[in-house]
């Protein structure tokens, strides 16, 4: 082992090397914190998944806390819209096309309450019941729920 005589220039260097890892780790905990907090999302704790209709956003959820999201959402329009209510997924298809709307893609589905499903579609057009997320936030959605996962939705 080489000793290396501490110099105010050594000392220095690891007083400035230790602050930056300190505050690397207090930044580090605070936006770990920060995505964690579980008053982010309105549903409880049970959900898995979480929509909130006022807001158009939705999160994914483990014990009352977020572990993805918020992600911009479109919900029902006025002439069909997405129940509230505390739903279970009961059915995913990966490329479902949809019987009732003229054979439309409805990639990354994940039903949870009779014909409504998040689903990949434009988040700038209301749906007709379904949750519609961008194309990566129904990935993440198709591939964190399963049958049987608890799914809120608040007014």
């Amino acid at each position: 082992m080489v000793r290396v005589s501490s110099t105010p220039i050594t000392h220095a260097v690891k007083t400035v090397a230790g602050g930056l890892l300190g505050a690397a780790a207090l930044l580090l905990a605070g936006a770990a914190g920060a995505s964690a907090a579980p008053s982010s999302a309105p549903c409880i704790l049970a959900a898995r998944a979480c929509v909130d209709l006022s807001s158009q956003q939705a999160w994914l959820m483990r014990d009352g806390n977020v572990t993805y999201g918020p992600v911009p959402v479109a919900t029902g329009k006025a002439s069909a819209p997405t129940d509230p209510g505390t739903f279970h997924v009961f059915w995913k298809d990966l490329h479902h096309r949809s019987s009732a709307f003229h054979n439309a893609p409805m990639p990354y589905s994940v039903f949870f309450n009779g014909g409504d499903a998040f689903h990949e579609d434009s988040v700038a057009v209301r749906s007709n019941g379904c949750v519609h997320l961008t194309r990566s936030a129904a990935q993440s959605f198709y591939n964190t729920l399963h049958v049987g996962d608890v799914v809120q939705v608040v007014p």
